[in-house]
C-alpha cells in the first residue's frame, strides 16, 4: 500500500524577522566587512529574535520606548538568552545593531516609535608604539615581506583588512609624488602618499623577492606553498596579525602588558600624525574614517597627554 508524505510547512517568519533579514542584506550589499557583519547579525539574529519572540514582539511599529528600555535594562542584567553576564561594552555592542536597524528601517518607510538609548562607554588610552618601537618592530620581523608589511602599517595607517588587498599596481606615482590606492572599508577608497624610499623599497620586494609564480595579483602572498594547491596564496589577516605578534614577542614591544597587533600600528600612525600637527581633517582622509567624530572618540587620549606636557613647559618659563 503507498504512503502519501505529507509536507508541513514551517512557521512563517514574523514580520520583524524578515526586517533584520532585509536589513543585513542591505549591509551585504554596502560591502561591510565579514568581521562587521557578524557584530551586527548575532545580536540581532541571536539576542533581539528569540527576546522579542518570547515577549510576543512580531512587529516593528511595537518597539517603543518603554518597550526598548525594558530589553536595554534585560541587557543590562545579563545576556536575555544566555543569562550570562553582560560588560557595558558589550550592551553597548548590542544595542547599536538595532539602533542602526531601526534608523534603515524608517528611512524605508517603516512606523519606527523610538530607537534604543546608547550607554555611554568610558574612554580608554590607546595603547600605542613610538617611533623608536616601530623601527624595533621593524628590525624585529624575519623576512622582507613581514618588515614591508609593518612598515606599511605603520606609515599609512591602512586597516589590515586594507592591506592583503593591495596589488602592485594599486602603488602609483604622479610627478615626484607617490601613493597608494586604498580599498577602504564600505566601498570608500582613498590616495594614502608615501615616501620615495617606500616605493622604491616596494618596487625592491616585488622584483626581487615576492614568488613569480604567485597564485594571485596580491602584492603579499604565503611564505610557503599551500598543500591543497601547490601555489603561493595570498596572505590573509590572520597571518598578518600572527607575523606581527610574532615580532612584537621577538622585539619585547609591549605597551600594559599588551601583545602587538595590527591595529596598534593604525592607533599609532594617527596619534603620531596629530602629535606632530597634521590636521584632523586630513588624518581623517587618510585614515579612512567617516568623521571626525572618530578622530574625537578614539584619540582624545592626545588631550590629557598634550595638555600635560604643554602645561609643564608653561609652569617650567622663567618668571617675568
Amino acid at each position: 500500500m503507498d504512503q502519501k508524505l505529507t509536507v508541513v510547512p514551517g512557521e512563517a517568519p514574523s514580520p520583524l524577522e524578515r526586517l533584520v533579514d532585509d536589513y543585513l542584506g542591505y549591509c551585504r550589499g554596502q560591502g561591510i566587512s565579514r568581521r562587521t557583519l557578524n557584530a551586527y547579525e548575532f545580536p540581532l539574529r541571536r539576542v533581539l529574535l528569540p527576546w522579542a519572540g518570547r515577549a510576543g514582539i512580531s512587529r516593528v511599529d511595537q518597539l517603543d520606548r518603554r518597550t526598548l528600555d525594558r530589553y536595554a535594562a534585560l541587557l543590562h542584567v545579563g545576556n536575555p538568552v544566555t543569562g550570562r553576564l553582560l560588560s557595558r561594552d558589550t550592551v553597548h555592542s548590542y544595542l547599536r545593531p538595532l539602533r542602526q536597524l531601526l534608523k534603515w528601517a524608517a528611512a524605508e518607510g517603516e512606523t519606527v516609535p523610538a530607537t534604543p538609548k546608547l550607554p555611554p562607554l568610558k574612554r580608554r588610552l590607546l595603547e600605542v608604539l613610538s617611533l623608536e618601537e616601530i623601527d624595533a618592530l621593524e628590525d624585529a620581523a624575519t623576512t622582507e615581506r613581514d618588515k614591508l608589511i609593518i612598515r606599511l602599517l605603520a606609515d599609512t595607517g591602512m586597516r589590515v583588512g586594507e592591506l592583503v588587498q593591495l596589488r602592485f599596481q594599486d602603488f602609483r606615482s604622479r610627478d615626484r609624488y607617490h601613493e597608494i590606492f586604498v580599498q577602504g572599508k564600505g566601498d570608500r577608497d582613498r590616495l594614502v602618499p608615501i615616501t620615495v624610499a617606500l616605493h622604491r623599497r616596494v618596487e625592491r620586494f616585488v622584483t626581487r623577492t615576492r614568488p613569480d609564480d604567485g597564485h594571485s595579483d596580491r602584492l603579499f602572498l604565503s611564505l610557503r606553498r599551500s598543500h591543497r594547491l601547490g601555489v603561493y596564496e595570498p596572505l590573509t589577516v590572520s597571518g598578518v596579525e600572527q607575523l606581527v605578534r610574532i615580532a612584537g614577542d621577538r622585539a619585547g614591544t609591549r605597551n600594559a602588558g599588551e601583545r602587538c597587533h595590527p591595529h596598534m600600528l593604525r592607533h599609532s600612525f594617527v596619534t603620531n600624525a596629530l602629535r606632530r600637527g597634521m590636521s584632523p581633517l586630513v588624518v581623517k582622509q587618510f585614515a579612512g574614517h567617516t568623521s571626525l567624530r572618530m578622530i574625537d572618540q578614539v584619540y582624545s587620549h592626545l588631550t590629557t597627554a598634550d595638555a600635560h606636557e604643554e602645561l609643564l613647559r608653561m609652569l617650567s618659563r622663567p618668571q617675568p
